[in-house]
């Protein structure tokens, strides 16, 4: 029985994902017939690819720079509330830590609000001194956002929304690592650190991938905080003036009042999130089997 239900349970899973699959390609299909016959009738006047092309990069750079900011944070935390931290405080450390996953993604954004007004000066700071770098070049005129509603804002806010996830499956596989191998490095003489570092990390290598891709997901399909945050407009390379959008916003913004072929275009680059998405568990997997060879 319990074989039966197992089986019965992950067909169900890759049914329910192939019905979204088909939900999303039938309900595209106005889209298609429209790239094919009128590429411009599709929003921007220059076909589909044309239009969902920014919206893919903003989503994309805006996860990667929430994941670069977020993970060194959380193997920090998780080795510190694991092997450093004393043993009274760290249960209290991780509770607090697991507790940012229960803030409602409206809550974020209000709080992003608050942070994009109190950056305008750190942004005209990098446009001064890192202007040259195109991240961090100014406006044609040589300003910055006023409001401070801009990429670099939002995934400064999706970096802390993903930070309890990764936080939180690192912490539970450096509880796994083997005692004995712990002890062993110590007794031989490492350090703390140098302990850590032989057998803590490399054990740990392939949790470590698959929480990072989590994170990952979670910041590619982050609607709310970003559609609060973000002040929409034309891709541009730089990360402190107003423009860039996200799939996930760009769709929670005009999803409401969307009809007709604007509401296939939306569900259109809903399904190309869901590729995304898809391609990156993939991509997870393969990375964590890799390790675990490796590891082994």
């Amino acid at each position: 029985m319990f074989s039966t239900a197992t089986l019965l349970a992950g067909i169900l899973i890759l049914l329910t994902l192939a019905g979204v699959a088909l939900f999303l390609l039938a309900q595209s299909s106005e889209t298609i017939e429209a790239q094919i016959s009128d590429p411009s009738s599709i929003t921007g006047g220059n076909g589909f690819f044309a239009y969902v092309w920014p919206l893919v990069i903003g989503t994309l750079v805006s996860s990667a720079i929430a994941l670069v900011v977020a993970t060194p944070f959380a193997l920090g935390i998780a080795l510190f509330t694991t092997h450093m931290a004393p043993r009274k405080l760290a249960p209290a450390l991780g509770y607090v830590i697991d507790l940012l996953a229960a803030i409602p993604s409206v809550v974020y954004g209000l709080w992003g609000l608050t942070l994009a007004g109190n950056l305008t000066g750190f942004y005209a700071w990098l446009a001064q001194w890192f202007g040259w770098i195109p991240l961090f070049a100014p406006d044609a005129d040589g300003s910055v956002s006023n409001t401070g509603r801009t990429l670099l804002t939002a995934s400064l806010v999706l970096s802390i929304m993903i930070l309890p996830i990764i936080t939180s499956l690192t912490r539970e596989i450096f509880l796994q690592t083997p005692r004995l191998q712990e002890e062993a490095a110590l007794a031989l003489g490492a350090t703390r650190w140098e302990m850590i570092r032989m057998a803590v990390l490399p054990f740990g290598k392939s949790g470590i991938a698959s929480a990072t891709m989590l994170g990952l997901g979670r910041a590619l399909g982050e609607t709310m905080a970003v559609a609060m945050i973000l002040s929409p407009g034309l891709l541009t390379a730089s990360l402190i003036v107003s423009g860039n959008q996200t799939i996930a916003s760009e769709i929670a913004q005009n999803f409401p009042e969307a009809a007709g072929l604007r509401l296939s275009e939306l569900i259109s680059i809903g399904l190309v999130l869901f590729v995304i998405t898809l391609l990156v568990n993939m991509a997870a997997r393969a990375i964590v089997a890799k390790t675990s060879v490796k590891g082994s």
